[in-house]
């Protein structure tokens, strides 16, 4: 299976220039850890709610920063062709959560541990019901 069958495809993002205040007001209206920085459509960097506490709460600099001066630059990103188990495998080795899915230089979406969790679980439900489903072909003796 593809990264593009499972990734979310509509992203919101952030500007550099926003405010940290705007990334966290992003983060909790659509229910999310982490939001890309882009300029037009093109990824530069992403920001985490990780990274609002880390680099911008606790050292008490809240609000005299924005999105860019706290964002990870140059995240790894993956393409939509990218198989789910090497989307996972990349992850896994880059210890990221969340991965910018990138076609032609342009941010088309991002694929969560979360999502792949989730289709590995139907994976596993659905290959545990073909599994118990009853062979009307087989006759008990």
């Amino acid at each position: 299976m593809k990264v593009r069958d499972i990734m979310t495809k509509d992203v919101v993002c952030l500007r550099s220039d926003d405010t940290i205040e705007r990334a966290a007001r992003l983060m909790k209206q659509y229910n999310v850890g982490s939001l890309p920085v882009c300029t037009d459509d093109k990824i530069i960097g992403i920001v985490t709610d990780r990274d609002i506490t880390v680099r911008s709460v606790a050292p008490g600099s809240l609000s005299m920063q924005r999105v860019g001066d706290i964002m990870t630059r140059d995240p790894v990103v993956g393409n939509p062709d990218l198989e789910v188990e090497d989307a996972a495998n990349l992850m896994s080795e880059r210890q990221i959560r969340r991965l910018p899915i990138v076609e032609n230089n342009s941010l088309v979406g991002i694929v969560a541990l979360g999502d792949i969790s989730l289709e590995r679980q139907k994976s596993a439900g659905s290959a545990l019901k073909n599994i118990s489903a009853p062979d009307h072909n087989f006759t008990a003796f």
